[in-house]
């Protein structure tokens, strides 16, 4: 099986659903009353960046064990925003057809920086930074 060489954060595919996800949240800012919920707002723009600034930057380190750290933070992002869509759901800023969409593309986000966190500690390479 031949796969393809990521030479940037950009060719990665989590940090590409991270960013779609930031475009979701942002989306929804302008959609519902969440726009004007400033406080829950703030917190899920931070947390929605957290996520794809954090899988850039460590990916940028070019050490397997710095990009497993980064990766765990923007793992635990996805924790917290889905914390905050809970709250948006309570709060009647988003219907549950909505919430039930995004918590699933959330939860495969999280599953699949967590795939990349094991295939990293288990494998031999260990980045461009320690050859």
């Amino acid at each position: 099986m031949l796969m393809a060489r990521i030479e940037k954060f950009e060719d990665l595919e989590i940090w590409q659903l991270a960013r779609e996800f930031c475009s979701d949240v942002y989306t929804l800012f302008l959609n519902s009353s969440l726009g004007i919920d400033y406080p829950l707002r703030n917190k899920m723009d931070k947390s929605s960046g957290s996520i794809m600034d954090n899988i850039a930057e460590g990916f940028e380190r070019k050490g397997n064990e710095e990009f497993i750290q980064y990766l765990s933070i923007a793992k635990a992002s996805c924790g917290e925003l889905r914390s905050q869509l809970y709250r948006s759901l309570d709060r009647n800023h988003i219907n549950q057809p909505k919430f039930n969409q995004l918590i699933e593309k959330l939860d495969l986000e999280g599953r699949k920086i967590g795939f990349l966190m094991t295939w990293l500690r288990n494998t031999g390479f260990k980045g461009s930074k320690l050859r």
